[in-house]
């Protein structure tokens, strides 16, 4: 058996997990692979860096780090059949929710997390107001991408306890692409402080990240990123 050298301290990302996924879900699985598969598309999907957010089974069969896993979950199985299995057991239990689009050949199958996002996703694509990418285009590894202790540190400045606590919290309730185009703000703004970071994140948290947010193309400083009730608060976040 070999060991694990533990988590490292400041720098990993963390991938959120909803609190049912421990006390509802994780009794009933009873089956590594599915465990490994549903674990997985989990992490994939929060790295997502859109709104519209899908994994193609070419996606999950491009994963060495998957394949390898699902190796040691069915020793002596080819891994694509143990993935196969594990996808139909996660979506027969309705972890996972899939889609079929196009026909014949190029028919391919998407799937999302049995959510409310990933459930208008799959209406939206039943009723033809949206269609996927091409498959072939992302058949690769997903790009790892740095944890947000690592974003801060490059671009804003240096971590206290205090402040790495706030920053876990945040990774656990943001969409990971909000964290990144907020620090961008501040670094734009010359406002590098968390205050001025969580304050965009709060906005947009109520209000929807597109709402209010656009306006008019010659705000080139970015000031209609902080209009609206709480501006004056985010433009003297120091």
């Amino acid at each position: 058996m070999r060991s694990f050298p533990g988590f490292r301290e400041g720098l990993s990302r963390h991938t959120p997990l909803p609190e049912s996924f421990f006390g509802e879900l994780l009794p009933l699985i009873d089956d590594l692979a599915e465990l490994q598969v549903i674990l997985f598309c989990c992490r994939s999907l929060a790295q997502k860096d859109a709104p519209v957010r899908y994994l193609q089974k070419a996606e999950l069969e491009a994963d060495e780090h998957l394949l390898l896993a699902l190796r040691q979950a069915a020793p002596g199985q080819v891994p694509a059949d143990t993935l196969q299995r594990a996808l139909e057991r996660a979506t027969r239990r309705r972890v996972l929710l899939a889609a079929t689009f196009g026909e014949g050949e190029d028919g391919q199958t998407l799937f999302v997390l049995n959510s409310a996002g990933g459930r208008d996703l799959l209406a939206r694509l039943e009723a033809g107001q949206w269609r996927p990418g091409d498959a072939r285009r992302m058949a690769a590894n997903l790009p790892e991408r740095p944890g947000l202790f690592r974003l801060y540190e490059a671009n804003i400045g240096t971590i206290t306890p205090m402040l790495a606590e706030q920053l876990k919290e945040a990774e656990a309730s943001f969409p990971y692409f909000w964290l990144e185009e907020s620090l961008q703000l501040a670094v734009q703004h010359n406002k590098r402080n968390w205050r001025y970071v969580r304050a965009i994140l709060d906005r947009w948290e109520r209000e929807g990240r597109d709402r209010g947010l656009v306006g008019r193309e010659g705000q080139k400083d970015g000031r209609r990123f902080v209009s609206g009730r709480y501006a004056e608060f985010i433009a003297n976040c120091e």
